[in-house]
């Protein structure tokens, strides 16, 4: 451990003062109107699990919001890997952002997560017949929204902030080369699974 290694809040805060005014008071304990329309315009959210995250996206509205202190998230197959819901099965805290594209700010959702596989709480997250496979119910414990400043600076949104074609692989060639694979098989295989999942959904 290097000496410019931070280990306590003492130090942090000779670096960082306290908070104050908006940045404190703008947390609360439950959704309000704001919140609740952050939500249902969101499409896309990014779930922190017990040191793991995930990202998860659909339609907007996709999360559902059963009143103030709860939301469900859906959880539709994909590789199977089943991070985030182990995790939270460990260790149910989690940390949520919510994501607009076009909007600056983002909102933060931290709370306790449980897996259902009820019914009454997966069926009417279905899109064009087909529901998810389990729903993360999330108990809200704080809500707020966050500054701008990050996705300002990084300009997210913006056209001209956009990588050039060919600059990232695509990720059936990168998925190839970690594993050792064939690039054009691979490849083929992955938009094949991107394109089965989108239209068994209706989304194509």
């Amino acid at each position: 451990m290097s000496d410019y290694t931070v280990t306590d809040v003492q130090t942090l805060r000779e670096i960082y003062p306290e908070p104050k005014g908006v940045a404190v008071d703008k947390q609360l304990a439950a959704l309000d109107q704001h919140c609740r329309n952050f939500i249902a315009h969101a499409p896309f959210l990014v779930i922190g699990t017990d040191g793991d995250v995930s990202p998860k996206g659909d339609n907007p509205g996709f999360v559902k919001i059963v009143d103030d202190k709860t939301i469900v998230i859906p959880d539709r197959k994909g590789n199977n890997r089943m991070d985030s819901l182990q995790n939270i099965l460990d260790n149910p805290s989690v940390g949520i952002l919510f994501m607009i594209p076009g909007v600056h700010e983002t909102l933060r959702v931290n709370g306790r997560a449980e897996i259902s596989i009820d019914p009454e709480i997966i069926d009417p997250l279905a899109v064009n017949g087909s529901a998810p496979a389990s729903a993360i119910v999330v108990h809200i414990e704080e809500v707020y929204l966050h500054c701008a400043k990050a996705l300002a600076r990084s300009r997210i949104w913006s056209q001209d902030a956009h990588v050039a074609k060919g600059v990232i692989a695509p990720a059936g060639r990168i998925f190839a080369d970690q594993v050792g694979a064939d690039p054009a098989d691979l490849e083929k295989t992955y938009d094949e699974i991107i394109a089965g999942a989108l239209a068994e959904e209706g989304r194509t």
